[in-house]
C-alpha cells in the first residue's frame, strides 16, 4: 500500500537540516510536463522511460533513507512510479540490503505544490508564469 506525504510536509522535510541526496530524495516522474518548473533538486525520471531505468534509479538511491515520487498531480505517474521503484527497491532487501527507508508519493503532485510554494526558492526552482498561470494540460 503507498503511503502519501503533504506538500507542507515535504516542504519541512527540505527545510530541515536534513540532507538532500543523504537523508532524502524527490523522484519527479513528468514527461515534456518537466518544463516550466520543479521541486528544487528533484531528479526527473521520466514515466516514459521509468521501467528500464529503475533498477539504475534504485542503485544510486538505495542508502538514502526517503524517496519521495510525483508527477503533475500524483494520481497515475507518481504512484505507479512509487510502486515499481518499491518492488525493485524490496528485490535488493532479498539479497542482503538492509536499510531502512520509505517510499512516498506526493499528495496533489507538483500542481499542489508548486500552488502554495511557488515563491519559494528554496522549494521550487526553474518556476515558469507562462506555464503555471494557464496550465493547459490540467
Amino acid at each position: 500500500m503507498l503511503k502519501y506525504i503533504s506538500p507542507d510536509e515535504l516542504a519541512s522535510i527540505m527545510k530541515s537540516d536534513k540532507v538532500p541526496m543523504k537523508d532524502y530524495c524527490v523522484i519527479d516522474v513528468r514527461d515534456d510536463d518537466w518544463a516550466g518548473g520543479n521541486i528544487k533538486g528533484a531528479h526527473n525520471a521520466p514515466s516514459s522511460q521509468f521501467y528500464v531505468r529503475v533498477n539504475d534509479l534504485v542503485e544510486k538511491t538505495k542508502e538514502i533513507p526517503t524517496v519521495v515520487f510525483h508527477c503533475a498531480l500524483s494520481q497515475v505517474r507518481g504512484p505507479k512510479a512509487a510502486r515499481i521503484y518499491a518492488e525493485a527497491r524490496d528485490q535488493l532487501e532479498g539479497d542482503g540490503l538492509d536499510i531502512p527507508h520509505q517510499v512516498l508519493v506526493l499528495r496533489g503532485g507538483f500542481s499542489d505544490f508548486q500552488a502554495k510554494y511557488k515563491d519559494d526558492p528554496e522549494l521550487v526552482e526553474n518556476w515558469s508564469k507562462e506555464v503555471w498561470g494557464n496550465p493547459q494540460w490540467l
